[in-house]
């Protein structure tokens, strides 16, 4: 049975990357996801498999995006019901 591990949601490696289709559990409230030391998934972007460790900062092609969800502005909120309102 492989080693489990526990990374900090912005440590660049695959398992950390929205695009990376493989096992994980993310911990959206500490920020941390745990994968299996020899985990693999898939690169949404590239269509290749990758192992959850793959260093993302040494690969051209990367496009690595944090798990965390967009923070939306205040004012971009307001400004959407302000339109949504004039338009009903």
């Amino acid at each position: 049975m492989a080693e489990k591990l526990i990374l900090p949601n912005e440590v660049k490696v695959c398992a950390t990357c929205t695009y990376w289709d493989g096992e994980r559990q993310v911990d959206e409230e500490m920020k941390l996801v745990v994968v299996s030391g020899d985990g693999q998934g898939e690169c949404l972007v590239t269509g290749q498999e990758k192992p959850a460790l793959q260093d993302s900062r040494k690969v051209c092609a990367c496009i690595w995006e944090d798990l965390e969800p967009d923070q939306v502005d205040k004012a971009q909120v307001e400004k959407a019901q302000v339109v949504k309102e004039t338009t009903q």
